[in-house]
């Protein structure tokens, strides 16, 4: 059975690949991805905890209750970014960080 330490070196290991595609890639969609990455780490760690958190014998199901909500939120945000992007795209016809560095129309 897997441990609640076990869950966490997961977490952090995907934050870590999350944090470093951040700041190692310059393509807008790539560190997009690895920003939901990195809270889909988060959510690991969040569930983890609440399922190793007992009280009276069964699990507290609060904290897997508050990633339903994050992951809601997320779904919106995975919008809004794209529609982001495409703009992005649309106007300036590249995707690399690089060369998108002022924000003006």
């Amino acid at each position: 059975m897997a441990t609640l330490n076990d869950y966490l070196l997961a977490s952090g290991l995907l934050f870590a690949i999350g944090l470093a595609g951040v700041v190692m890639r310059r393509n807008i969609i790539i560190v997009f991805m690895c920003l939901e990455l990195m809270l889909s780490a988060a959510n690991l760690s969040l569930v983890a905890f609440s399922r190793f958190n007992t009280v009276n014998g069964l699990p507290d199901y609060n904290g897997q209750m508050l990633v339903f909500f994050v992951i809601t939120v997320a779904a919106a945000e995975v919008a809004v970014g794209l529609a982001i992007i495409v703009a992005l795209y649309r106007s300036r016809q590249t995707i690399h960080t690089d060369e998108l560095t002022s924000l003006k129309g």
